[in-house]
């Protein structure tokens, strides 16, 4: 559990570093978004056959962080914000 939350902080910020822009995010909503993101890339590298979702491969990582860059765009989009 505390290696799930770890990933997601980490995926989070990896994407926020990514996303053109500033992003007005806190802490939790960066770690929201790197969970939702690793959930989402787990289980599209499930789906190709490279493991479980739960376990850390190369595909899933990539997956997640590109999944929590498009959530951040969402994100920005939903909440109205100009991107800088």
């Amino acid at each position: 559990m505390i290696g799930f939350l770890i990933a997601g902080l980490i995926i989070g910020a990896l994407a926020r570093l990514l996303k053109p822009g500033k992003q007005n995010l806190g802490l939790l909503a960066t770690l929201g978004l790197g969970l939702v993101g690793s959930v989402i890339g787990g289980l599209i590298a499930q789906f190709f056959g490279t493991g479980d979702i739960w376990e850390l491969n190369i595909l899933g990582f990539i997956l997640a962080v590109v999944a929590a860059v498009l959530l951040i765009g969402v994100a920005e989009t939903v909440t109205g914000k100009e991107r800088s």
